[in-house]
């Protein structure tokens, strides 16, 4: 069985598909980085650095097995702008639909966040299961999974659209979830060591001041506000600002970066933001996977990926229909 990943990031999903089984024709990232870690982990793979537009795909026509694409999900993010299709970024979905009809692979995955099921009262949604369902060769599914009931330690929820072809007379099933959930305390303890970001010594002393499990809301009031200035009156969306995480639970969603003012991620037990290695345990990357890049660009492609448990799970539920 094999599969093509288009706008694959640095590898979480293929990892997970490759456990799975599956063997990769082709995997493609427009982001330089992203390449590079995939050559670094999976160095016999085909790579290509560009564009999914830009990509002749006519040598893989009906012999694609499973063709996924987690296609950019910041026009349809709940923390950004929410463009939609107004963003460029947001019409590769139907880029990628278009990539579907052409290569016609026995199964097609779509990965996103899920925002998408909201955005314009949920029209643009409706719009990409339409155009899918003029496809007319494929079966469409769709379903919004939490990664924590995957043997992931973190809340994180992604919409998947699946299709598979009606003339393989199957009934597709999304991976039933797992009894047995991941905690913090089970990925946090003897992590490799690595770099990391860091707080100023302003956040610290605000840290030292929060137990686990607390953010900005469990400080006095009138840090309360210092801290969060204008952003005090403003409503919902901001437990994850000033976050110390906790190991009884699982992780709030890694984002692009652990440090930021909306994105904080602090260790349970240390005044520090998780670091790499950390962010990859989380992501359920194994130690042995590297990324390649600054500090910057090896967070943003470990928070932007899908879990490899996941990823793993759905590859078990693909096979399903192939077998």
């Amino acid at each position: 069985m094999n599969f093509i990943d288009i706008c694959a990031g640095c590898g979480g999903l293929s990892s997970g598909l490759i456990k799975a089984g599956f063997i990769p024709l082709l995997l493609n990232d427009n982001n330089k980085d992203c390449c590079a870690s995939l050559k670094l982990n999976h160095p016999n793979s085909i790579i290509i650095n560009n564009s999914f537009e830009n990509i002749d795909f006519n040598s893989y026509i009906n012999k694609c097995d499973l063709l996924v694409g987690g296609v950019p999900c910041q026009s349809f993010s709940s923390i950004g702008l929410r463009k939609g299709l107004n963003d460029n970024r947001g019409n590769l979905i139907f880029k990628f639909i278009e990539l579907i009809s052409i290569i016609q692979p026995k199964i097609f995955m779509i990965e996103n966040v899920k925002g998408l099921l909201s955005i314009n009262k949920g029209s643009i949604f409706k719009l990409i299961i339409d155009e899918l369902i003029k496809l007319s060769l494929y079966q469409i599914n769709y379903k919004c999974l939490n990664s924590f009931n995957y043997q992931v330690p973190q809340k994180r929820e992604r919409v998947f659209i699946v299709g598979f072809l009606k003339s393989l007379n199957k009934i597709y099933e999304f991976p039933k979830e797992i009894p047995e959930k991941k905690l913090l305390k089970d990925v946090l303890l003897n992590v490799p060591l690595s770099n990391g970001a860091k707080y100023s010594n302003e956040k610290i002393k605000l840290f030292k001041l929060l137990k686990q499990g607390e953010c900005w809301i469990n400080l006095p009031i009138e840090l309360q506000k210092e801290y969060l200035k204008n952003s005090f009156n403003s409503s919902g969306g901001k437990r994850g600002i000033l976050a110390r995480l906790s190991l009884e639970k699982p992780s709030l969603t890694l984002l692009c970066s652990p440090s930021q003012k909306q994105t904080e991620r602090c260790h349970p037990l240390e005044e520090r933001p998780l670091n790499i290695r950390e962010y990859a345990r989380i992501q359920t990357f194994p130690d042995n996977y590297q990324f390649i890049g600054s500090l910057t660009s090896q967070y943003k492609q470990i928070g932007n990926a899908v879990p490899v448990e996941l990823a793993y799970h759905l590859g078990l539920s693909f096979k399903k229909l192939l077998i």
